[in-house]
């Protein structure tokens, strides 16, 4: 939990019974199943741009693993479930499978994942999140509010873009379409619109290419994109619960009900043009502001059970002020510059901690995709036969000030916008609520909701 940076774990899970969970064999312990596939277009585009693939904008299909299978094999006949999409054009991708949901009726299952074996005693699989896709298969680039990410390849590989807390200002975040604990960016990194996104230029993308038998660290809120890159595709992951996640969830309330209030106004018939189709609870006005409430109470009552700390909140007039109650261990909030909370129980340094066996993921130059080949530097097979130091360490000094200078973003971006004539006028929801519910000023909020509670 001291790693600062993604990492790729080797030689954890050659004892695991999932080492050996490729997609026939799921098939078969599964026993025609229907589960829901999202299909997207291998290449979409708007005019020259190409776009990111939200999950609102992509179609669904119920199939088995077996019809996935064969479909995927260019087999499938006329009268399967797939025959609307062309193999050589979509990719299909069985995403967000909750083991809880997905092997009910076979919980024993649940122990082929050990996840204790990093640390988390009794964690396996009743924990877990099955994904399943093709060749091209991906998920847009974002970030997870709660938690950090564990996860671990069993069958192809998965190309993953990472980058640090500190470049949100530079992916533009969006809450449209919505989903409880995802932050999306509007921007298709693998290859961006750099006129319409230019800010985007300053960010720090890390990549690696994870392969079977590895285990990737995702730590808290770094956003990530990741495609498959071969014909067929599994990984599982779990997310690990954190002390931070309870202030997480009081921001999140406010951005559900900002966000359903508005939309829902907008256009009360058509909510699953911005509700991402994983959201399946209700939406209404009443039930959102007792989830605010809730979330509240939930920070409190964890609270009470820690020690006397300081909350820092920001007044309006940007000036700081301080005031002392019972919150959860030294948590640190009003930074608006960074996403991460600081926790009172410092945190070591992890560089000591990296060797053959935990690779860092390393900063990548950003050079044209026409410049970069077909594969990337820090491919994942490589990891289990160099060490760590060949891949590099984070230079502190360049993150240092990378840090400090996304900690004026926003207020480049305000002289920017003053210097530059718009090239329309309309400001639409989506416009608004970009503004209402970023993630720096839904922080803001969530502190100044906390200060006036405890009063």
């Amino acid at each position: 939990m001291s790693l600062q940076q993604p990492a790729i774990f080797c030689n954890m899970v050659f004892d695991w019974p999932a080492r050996h969970w490729n997609a026939k064999y799921l098939s078969e312990v599964l026993h025609g199943k229907r589960i829901r596939f999202r299909m997207g277009m291998k290449s979409i585009s708007t005019g020259r741009t190409i776009v990111p693939q939200f999950e609102t904008t992509c179609s669904y299909v119920e199939a088995t693993l077996e019809e996935f299978l064969t479909w995927n094999c260019d087999q499938s006949s006329i009268s399967g479930p797939f025959r609307d999409y062309d193999h050589s054009k979509f990719w299909a991708y069985a995403d967000y499978k909750y083991f809880v949901s997905l092997f009910e009726d076979k919980t024993d299952i649940f122990q082929d994942v050990k996840w204790s074996d990093f640390g988390f005693p009794g964690r396996n699989g009743q924990e877990s999140t099955l994904w399943i896709g093709s060749l091209g298969a991906h998920t847009p680039c974002h970030l997870d509010s709660y938690g950090c990410n564990l996860v671990f390849q069993v069958q192809g590989r998965k190309r993953w873009h990472l980058f640090p807390p500190e470049d949100t200002p530079f992916l533009y975040p969006t809450r449209i379409p919505y989903e409880e604990s995802s932050v999306f960016s509007k921007i298709n990194v693998v290859n961006p619109d750099l006129k319409r996104f230019p800010k985007f230029q300053k960010a720090q993308r890390h990549m690696v290419t994870l392969s079977p038998g590895q285990v990737l660290f995702v730590p808290r809120h770094w956003w990530h994109y990741v495609e498959s890159i071969d014909p067929v595709t599994v990984s599982i992951n779990s997310w690990i619960e954190l002390e931070e996640d309870h202030l997480a969830r009081v921001e999140e309330a406010i951005t559900r009900m900002l966000v359903c209030a508005l939309k829902t106004a907008e256009n009360p018939q058509n909510t699953r043009a911005w509700l991402n189709p994983t959201e399946v609870e209700e939406t209404s006005h009443e039930v959102n502001c007792c989830y605010l409430n809730a979330a509240v109470s939930a920070f409190f009552d964890r609270c009470r059970t820690s020690k006397v700390v300081e909350i820092q909140a920001v007044r309006t007039d940007g000036d700081h002020m301080k005031k002392e109650f019972n919150v959860c261990d030294h948590v640190e909030v009003g930074q608006t510059g960074s996403q991460n909370l600081t926790t009172g129980i410092g945190k070591p340094e992890a560089t000591s901690h990296f060797g053959p066996d935990l690779v860092p993921v390393a900063q990548r130059s950003e050079e044209p995709p026409s410049q970069r080949g077909g594969m990337f530097e820090s491919d994942g097979k490589d990891f289990d036969d160099k060490d760590g130091e060949h891949f590099g360490k984070l230079h502190c000094a360049k993150r240092q000030q990378i840090m400090s200078n996304s900690e004026n973003a926003v207020e480049e971006e305000i002289v920017s916008n003053t210097t530059t004539v718009p090239s329309q006028t309309f400001i639409s929801t989506d416009d608004l609520l970009d503004c209402l519910v970023n993630p720096q000023v839904t922080r803001i909020v969530a502190q100044l909701l906390i200060q006036r509670r405890s009063l």
